[in-house]
């Protein structure tokens, strides 16, 4: 669709304030005892927020948001991706899975070339995360491209897996390496060498995101490449030692380790091999795949660059092109809600620290980095503080809070969209009392914002991407497991009109979801949805 004109509502009232639409990442809604943390945290405004007439639960996982199975919790990418898109795209795990049923993945030019590099005397590698979270990565996958190398006779494969614990269980990475070791060993057979290279924990070790913490790529890069690391002699050795040594210790923030043979690094990344980063998500996927195709990095220092074929499982960042290659394409987003508000002259402004950053600006826009249009956009990043988040459970709430009401009070811009990280990247350390007042701080801000909202009238949208806080353990015969991954729970959804222009109801929306939001906030700046767009949530009276 190349027009992105919009027809205005009829009978609509304008309003002289914005439509703020606040995404309180992470807060679903829980089964309200003492393991949700939204319910036991302090929020007053968001309870009587839950009690508004223009109040619903949206659906934020599974099927809603493209991903294949209602089993599968949503994640903050494919979450602002449905919110900015307006409809549904088959995202992440389903995509790879469609590619490697069908075999389209092996067809393709990339994964060509990784056997061709095989077929020359490389050794093939593959970096990601090992579990079956599916939210990042998911092992099966992982097993798909191993079996397959196998059937195309690849002699020397290693495997350099990064410990979860943040999606999965915070202790689970032990039966993980069972699996797979006993996939590899199952593969060393006719001469065929298998086997783990290095590891590590995943917030320790490679998938850094948004530039936030280059060290975790260095720690990545020293290990996988340069084979520089605590040396083990196996995997489950090195994790074994480093729960020994802390108790308290849980995947992600596992250290750095390498498996030797006889003093010997048994996989750094030498000239002429492949590589392929088996992570379908893109944050965390971005910066190890700057590091290894990028001639001049700044930001460590390689101490030697291999020459070697990368690719990742998919492109990253379509517009920066990263990487070059990739084994399956990317859903092609477009006619997002972006591009329809710039052709129409709305001006809008989109705010979060730099944990959510991208996913406020590049997975809203259909994953594409930079402007729509400049001159009617701006986009502010807050620089996310370097500490672990339980350690500071109010991140930069209250920074993102007070520039958001100075761009109210400047009345320059008609819709503001802006992400309140706390509620999940707190909870994904499963620290009860760190969650709590992550929650509590986001319902302080709220306290904050909706008074200037209804001084500009202007209309306030509060909702989520996704449930993470509203979990914070399970139990199962009276014992405690931590829950650190996203939920499946619904998500609060909630229009809150201070302009009084329009008379507002609920449209009656039967199973809404993420991909609702779209058409609900053009129906409140006044226009008709684009016809491809779910429906609205709300309506005009």
């Amino acid at each position: 669709m190349s027009n992105h004109t919009l027809k205005p509502l009829p009978n609509y009232t304008e309003f002289p304030g914005p439509v703020v639409l606040i995404v309180m990442d992470g807060i679903g809604i829980g089964k309200r005892d003492e393991s949700d943390g939204v319910y036991m945290a302090y929020t007053p405004v968001l309870d009587k927020l839950l009690e508004e007439p223009l109040y619903t639960e949206l659906k934020a996982h599974g099927t809603a948001v493209g991903l294949p199975t209602d089993e599968d919790m949503g994640n903050s990418e494919v979450g602002h991706n449905a919110l900015g898109a307006g409809r549904v795209f088959p995202q992440g795990a389903r995509l790879v899975n469609e590619a490697i049923e069908s075999e389209k993945v092996f067809e393709g030019e990339a994964w060509q070339q990784v056997m061709k590099q095989a077929s020359d005397g490389g050794t093939v590698h593959f970096i990601g995360l090992l579990s079956d979270g599916n939210v990042h990565s998911h092992i099966d996958q992982l097993f798909a491209l191993l079996d397959r190398c196998a059937k195309d006779n690849v002699q020397q494969v290693r495997v350099h897996p990064l410990a979860d614990g943040r999606d999965v269980g915070e202790k689970s990475v032990m039966k993980y390496l069972d699996a797979l070791e006993e996939k590899l060993a199952a593969l060393s057979s006719d001469g065929r060498d298998y086997r783990i290279a290095s590891g590590g924990g995943r917030m320790v070790t490679t998938m850094d995101r948004y530039n936030a913490n280059w060290s975790v790529v260095e720690n990545g890069w020293k290990a996988h490449v340069l084979g520089e690391g605590r040396p083990f002699a196996s995997a489950k050795e090195a994790i074994q030692t480093f729960y020994d040594e802390d108790p308290d210790i849980t995947d992600q923030y596992l250290p750095s380790f390498v498996i030797v043979e006889d003093d010997k690094p048994v996989g750094t990344i030498e000239d002429g091999d492949a590589v392929v980063f088996f992570n379908f998500r893109g944050d965390r996927a971005i910066e190890i795949s700057r590091a290894f195709e990028e001639d001049d990095l700044s930001e460590f220092d390689r101490k030697r660059v291999p020459d070697v074929f990368y690719a990742g499982l998919m492109q990253y960042d379509g517009d920066a092109a990263i990487p070059k290659h990739f084994l399956v394409e990317p859903p092609v987003i477009g006619n997002t809600i972006g591009q329809f508000m710039c052709a129409n002259g709305i001006t809008s402004y989109a705010i979060s620290e730099t944990q959510k950053y991208g996913h406020v600006t590049y997975f809203w826009n259909g994953n594409n980095s930079g402007y729509i249009d400049e001159k009617l956009e701006t986009y502010v990043e807050i620089t996310s503080d370097k500490v672990q988040f339980d350690q500071r459970p109010w991140m930069k709430a209250a920074d993102i809070t007070d520039t958001v009401i100075d761009a109210i009070r400047a009345g320059q811009h008609k819709f503001i969209r802006l992400n309140f990280p706390n509620g999940d990247m707190v909870g994904h350390t499963g620290i009860p009392i760190a969650v709590r007042v992550a929650v509590e701080t986001v319902d302080l801000c709220l306290r904050r914002l909706l008074p200037v909202i209804e001084r500009a009238k202007g209309i306030a949208v509060i909702t989520a991407d996704h449930g993470n806080a509203d979990e914070m353990w399970t139990e199962k015969k009276g014992k405690r497991d931590s829950m650190v991954a996203h939920t499946l729970n619904p998500v609060p959804f909630v229009v809150k009109d201070y302009s009084g222009a329009n008379t507002l109801e609920m449209a009656g929306v039967k199973e809404p979801g993420l991909s609702n939001v779209a058409a609900t906030l053009l129906n409140l700046l006044g226009y008709e949805k684009p016809e491809l767009f779910d429906p609205a949530l709300v309506r005009i009276k």
